[in-house]
């Protein structure tokens, strides 16, 4: 995936007001009209103007995308670093205009193809108006799902001063995490969106579960996979071995003849909720590297010995 420097689309520098922006696009949008254009690759370069538009004339998306840094040239290969967006705030209409199927893959992967669409209200002026719904993602650790938690928070809005100019504010918040709470679920903060305009009341701000990656486990819905190295004799003999889990240490019984891959299943010892899921042990057979003259002898020894060819079943 390529890149895309708006800024550059759109012949502006970083630092612009939103006025600004409005005035280049329609300036630029009238060079390269496909109906109207005598430009080469018009059409192509009408099309790349509008996802710049689209993101630079929403603070919102602006603010998020200059998060990326300013180091980034167009056509490089590019993947966003982690975690990228976390803790940004969103309004309820933060991805809406143009239409984003014809956007690029790059475009996709920011903000994806579908967003939070805006509401009408309907407002008569003078009458309170309830602040917008905001949305910002929260990442967590597995095990914060599985004992509940308290976590502090930093959120950064965008916001326009007076000048017209792009800044960020900062917040932070004390967040309980609910004990059993799954990815993608979302933890609902009465008033703390958008303020409300007159005596309208604030709006909620939605925080999106996202699980940090784990060293040892990774999550499916409320099942919860470990992959666990066991040695070749272990999975041929059986054994019992201690794991850990996320909620404790436990001594996990091997079946005799195991094979690369099998599941053991740990019932109930998935992520908690009304129904727990499951732990599942994934076993991966590892060999011991033959790399002494003993080692070597070890295996010679099950080659003369053991009557085995795993490719008997393939007829040669």
């Amino acid at each position: 995936m390529q890149y895309k420097d708006y800024y550059k689309i759109m012949g502006l520098s970083r630092d612009v007001s939103q006025d600004e922006i409005k005035r280049a696009y329609r300036k630029l949008a009238r060079k390269y009209h496909p109906d109207v254009s005598k430009e080469p690759d018009a059409e192509a370069k009408f099309k790349e103007l509008g996802e710049a538009y689209e993101v630079l004339k929403d603070p919102e998306k602006r603010a998020a995308y200059n998060q990326l840094g300013a180091n980034w040239k167009s056509g490089q290969d590019f993947r966003p670093p982690p975690n990228w967006d976390e803790g940004f705030e969103f309004r309820g209409g933060g991805f809406t205009g143009g239409d984003a199927r014809n956007f690029s893959d790059f475009f996709e992967q920011l903000f994806g193809r579908t967003g939070f669409q805006s509401a009408d209200t309907g407002r008569h002026y003078g009458e309170p108006l309830r602040g917008q719904d905001s949305h910002a993602k929260i990442h967590i650790d597995l095990e914060d799902s599985y004992h509940g938690a308290t976590r502090n928070i930093s959120l950064s809005t965008p916001e326009m001063n007076a000048q017209g100019q792009l800044q960020v504010k900062h917040r932070s918040l004390n967040v309980k995490i609910p004990k059993g709470i799954k990815q993608g679920q979302h933890i609902k903060l009465a008033g703390q969106g958008n303020p409300g305009v007159g005596s309208g009341q604030a709006g909620d701000l939605f925080l999106e579960i996202v699980f940090n990656n784990h060293p040892l486990y990774r999550v499916s819905e409320t099942d919860v996979y470990m992959d666990l190295p066991v040695t070749p004799w272990e999975a041929a003999l059986g054994a019992k071995i201690k794991i850990p889990t996320p909620e404790s240490v436990v001594e996990l019984k091997i079946p005799p003849n195991s094979r690369q891959g099998s599941k053991l299943r740990l019932a109930g010892r998935g992520l908690p909720a009304k129904t727990p899921g499951d732990f599942f042990v994934v076993l991966q057979i590892v060999l011991p590297p033959a790399t002494t003259e003993h080692a070597k002898a070890v295996y010679q020894a099950m080659q003369q010995t053991l009557d085995f060819n795993p490719r008997q079943f393939m007829g040669v």
